[in-house]
């Protein structure tokens, strides 16, 4: 007998395959379809069920395999074929992940649904570089912002960001880095750090620190592009911190 026709949308964190969670794993074991984007690591692939099948609907900047629209449509049609769909989505899928859209669209058509949350990319890829978002002394609060809106634009919440004193997360913004920096000159934070972080917590992983005023040339240098995440703010320099007491630390042991 066919299960009910449901949707469990599941983070599949931000590429490490480790930081993926157990009840997420559950959900992979149960699924009779899984439905998994291009940011998603294959290894995950190993707890799908081994009768489900597996649709690959990744979407990157400029390469769609499937529009949002028709992924729509493979939810409900694979529900009511199928049973239970699982929607495999990187990072936390309430969080820029359109996971919210879908799960509307699945009700409206009634499907059962389900979310289970992932460790978000805005969390977890400054952490493995041992970039706290906060950190007493130094930032009380941090915005997590996307880089392109709907529309194609840059959001207005980054400006609002740049008068703040808050660590500054931007999802989705390489392509308005000349916009963003400009936006935090005009609040005359030149000086301010910034880390721009590729491929965060992967084998590929790629970093870049530099200031407002030199990130562009680090960028350049370091050939740096999506997936990455842009952060700034004075947590930045906690990374430098930490290493240069270990390096203390160490030279003390040696004596």
């Amino acid at each position: 007998m066919k299960n009910q026709p449901k949707l469990t949308v599941v983070g599949a964190g931000p590429g490490d395959a480790d930081l993926i969670t157990l009840k997420a794993i559950k959900a992979l074991e149960q699924a009779d379809v899984v439905l998994y984007d291009a940011l998603v690591n294959n290894e995950l692939l190993g707890y799908v069920n081994p009768d489900a099948e597996l649709i690959f609907v990744g979407k990157r900047r400029g390469c769609y395999r499937y529009q949002q629209e028709q992924i729509n449509d493979l939810i409900v049609a694979r529900g009511f074929s199928h049973g239970h769909v699982v929607r495999l989505k990187g990072g936390d899928p309430f969080i820029f992940g359109r996971g919210a859209e879908e799960m509307e669209y699945a009700a409206k058509h009634g499907l059962e649904v389900a979310v289970v949350p992932g460790i978000s990319s805005s969390l977890a890829v400054p952490a493995y570089q041992n970039i706290p978002l906060t950190k007493r002394g130094s930032s009380e609060s941090f915005w997590v912002i996307t880089g392109t809106t709907k529309q194609h634009q840059l959001s207005n919440d980054v400006a609002l960001a740049a008068k703040s004193n808050a660590t500054v997360v931007i999802l989705m913004g390489m392509g308005k880095l000349s916009e963003i920096i400009q936006l935090f000159k005009a609040e005359g934070k030149n000086e301010l750090p910034v880390a721009i972080i590729q491929n965060g917590t992967t084998p590929e992983e790629k970093i870049g620190i530099g200031t407002v005023d030199t990130i562009e040339e680090v960028v350049a240098k370091n050939n740096l592009s999506n997936p990455a995440i842009i952060l700034l703010g004075d947590v930045v320099n906690h990374r430098q911190q930490l290493l240069q007491i270990q390096q203390e630390v160490a030279l003390k042991e040696v004596v």
